[in-house]
C-alpha cells in the first residue's frame, strides 16, 4: 500500500494578488523537490502554469479554496518531504497566503500501489476523518504513533 495526502486551503489573497507572490514564485522549485524525493509517486497537477494545482478550484461555492494531493511510497517518505526539506520553510510561512481553517484541512489514507485518487476520493476522507476522527481510514499525523517531526517542527 502506497499512502495519499489531501491538504486544502483557504487563499488569503486572490493567487495573482502581489501578497501571494512568494508563495507563487516558489511553488515550482517546492513541487520539483517532492518529485525528486524518494518515494514520491504521483501529485495533483492543474492545466495552470504555476507547475500545481493552484488553478483547480475543486470547492465550486468557493473560489478561493485551494488543493494539494500526492501519493508517496510510505508516510515516512512523506514526512521526510514535509519536515527535512525547504516545504518546512513554506509551510511556517502558510499564516501569510492562507486563512486559519476551522476544521481538518489535510488527511491522509492508503490506497493501493496502481490507484491514483480523484479529488472527489480525497474529499470523502476529509470529511470522514472531520466527522469521525482518525481512523485506519483517514487519518492525520497524530494517528502515526511513529511519526513524531509534525509535533516538534510545526508552527503554531
Amino acid at each position: 500500500m502506497h499512502v495519499a495526502e489531501l491538504n486544502i486551503g483557504r487563499l488569503n489573497y486572490p493567487i495573482d494578488d502581489p501578497r501571494m507572490a512568494d508563495f507563487v514564485n516558489n511553488l515550482e522549485r517546492v513541487n520539483a523537490m517532492a518529485e525528486r524525493m524518494p518515494g514520491f509517486v504521483w501529485r495533483l497537477i492543474g492545466d495552470g502554469s504555476n507547475g500545481g494545482a493552484l488553478d483547480l478550484r475543486p470547492y465550486a461555492h468557493d473560489p478561493m479554496m485551494a488543493v494539494n494531493m500526492s501519493v508517496w511510497e510510505t508516510v515516512e517518505q512523506l514526512e521526510a518531504f514535509v519536515w527535512k526539506t525547504v516545504h518546512q520553510r513554506f509551510y511556517n510561512r502558510k499564516a501569510e497566503w492562507f486563512e486559519p481553517m476551522k476544521s481538518h484541512h489535510f488527511v491522509m489514507w492508503p490506497v493501493e500501489e496502481v490507484h491514483i485518487p480523484s479529488v472527489e476520493e480525497a474529499k470523502a476522507r476529509l470529511d470522514h476523518l472531520e466527522t469521525h476522527g482518525n481512523s485506519d481510514f483517514a487519518y492525520d499525523w497524530a494517528h502515526l504513533e511513529h511519526i513524531k517531526l509534525w509535533m516538534s517542527q510545526r508552527c503554531g
